[in-house]
């Protein structure tokens, strides 16, 4: 791998498992009973280049995704339900996470349609245009033109013309 110093950034990711305590919080069950629960989340990054581009900090996020599904999963819990069903609680927890993965995925493949449409409808606009400026000769150098002052009013420079339009003329007839 190939690293330029001024215009790339390396960022380590660990694709190990990680582990960390989900500090004690306080919750209000579904029979009004306010109680302290904690845990421990285990995670794993699977994809180190979204876990770097699409999330500023993954381990805070990972962290407060993990307090909020817990508070979340418990409160729609007795406290009798709570103390006997654990095993049936992290089940749930880690089903949440799973369901959000896959409305994740589900909108990333909503975008990409999305995307592909809109590159689909950009493509047959260009093929228009490309149409009208082959039945009008002075529609090319028109917009030849218009494209050269473009480019010359956004990077505040000078062009030189390397051949005289009408020798461009006699070209594009031939």
């Amino acid at each position: 791998m190939f690293i330029l110093p001024c215009t790339d950034t390396f960022i380590k990711v660990d694709l190990r498992v990680i582990s960390f305590a989900i500090p004690p919080q306080e919750i209000l069950t579904k029979d009004s009973v306010t109680t302290t629960v904690d845990g421990v989340v285990y995670y794993r990054i699977y994809n180190a280049i979204k876990s770097v581009a699409n999330v500023y900090n993954v381990n805070l996020a990972t962290a407060q995704l993990s307090q909020t599904t817990l508070r979340n999963i418990l409160g729609t819990q007795t406290l009798s339900s709570i103390l006997s069903n654990r095993e049936d609680i992290a089940h749930n927890i880690q089903m949440q996470r799973a369901m959000a993965a896959e409305a994740e995925a589900t909108r990333e493949a909503r975008a990409k349609v999305i995307a592909a449409e809109g590159e689909m409808n950009a493509s047959r606009a260009l093929k228009e245009a490309s149409m009208v400026i082959c039945e009008s000769p002075a529609a090319l150098q028109l917009r030849y033109l218009q494209t050269l002052a473009t480019i010359a009013t956004e990077n505040n420079s000078t062009i030189v013309f390397p051949l005289p339009i009408d020798i461009l003329q006699g070209l594009s007839k031939k």
